[in-house]
């Protein structure tokens, strides 16, 4: 296992110990971070924790279902206590851009229907400033070339010009979500200085789902460290 999945599974087993308390209703995230800190849990699950839990994507129900953690339907939780997630990247005010998986609608909705979200990550998550990671909107398949034009025009507007847009595909297809959209992913660079309106103007476009920043979901970090400590840090 490499240094970064070692601190992935670091920044699991901490928020559990410091946030997870028997009888929560729980979000789980998606991602491979997410993954590590579902596959810790189910150890406690094992041993007697009582939860309540759903999850943000079918991936991550596969994870839980392997490891003994029953899964209930998002329709019948009511709020959650707490998700915990992981950023594709963060900042240090807890901005996030997330998404990477395709799972930023699922992902999204669970973070609002929580009490609280707590972020989970590796020490390289954590950037200045958002945008090195290609930021994912989804988009309807209807028209989807109509609302490419459209973001790429709402993305200069916020001063960020010349970005290359591309409908994501795997495998030679193009990659259709959990709930049967697609992702175009915006190649930004490191230059969302101010993600908070830029998330709120992709969304006001005829076609968006949902996009990849979140800026208001994160309460907290929990960071894994390569040297095999991690730390807390909270709003």
């Amino acid at each position: 296992m490499s240094a970064q999945d070692e601190a992935k599974k670091v920044a699991g087993r901490r928020v559990i110990q410091e946030f997870v308390r028997d009888g929560m209703k729980l979000g789980l995230g998606s991602g491979t971070t997410s993954h590590f800190f579902v596959r810790e849990l189910g150890k406690h699950v094992a041993a007697g924790m009582k939860l309540t839990c759903t999850t943000t994507s079918r991936s991550t129900i596969d994870v839980a279902r392997g490891v003994g953690i029953e899964i209930t339907d998002p329709n019948d939780i009511g709020e959650l206590d707490l998700t915990i997630d992981g950023p594709d990247e963060i900042d240090h005010k807890f901005n996030m851009i997330k998404g990477g998986g395709a799972c930023l609608l699922w992902e999204k909705i669970v973070a609002h229907a929580s009490r609280r979200m707590i972020c989970i990550c590796d020490e390289t998550k954590i950037v200045d400033c958002l945008g090195g990671f290609p930021l994912p909107v989804e988009v309807v398949q209807f028209a989807w070339k109509q609302t490419e034009r459209m973001v790429g025009r709402a993305l200069a507007d916020h001063g960020i010009k010349d970005v290359r847009i591309e409908r994501r595909v795997r495998d030679g297809q193009p990659v259709v979500t959990d709930s049967g959209n697609f992702i175009l992913d915006c190649r930004c660079g490191p230059i969302i200085a101010d993600p908070a309106p830029l998330e709120l103007e992709l969304n006001r476009i005829p076609g968006v789902v949902e996009n990849g920043l979140f800026t208001r979901e994160a309460v907290g970090m929990v960071v894994g460290c390569f040297d095999g400590t991690s730390y807390v840090k909270m709003r």
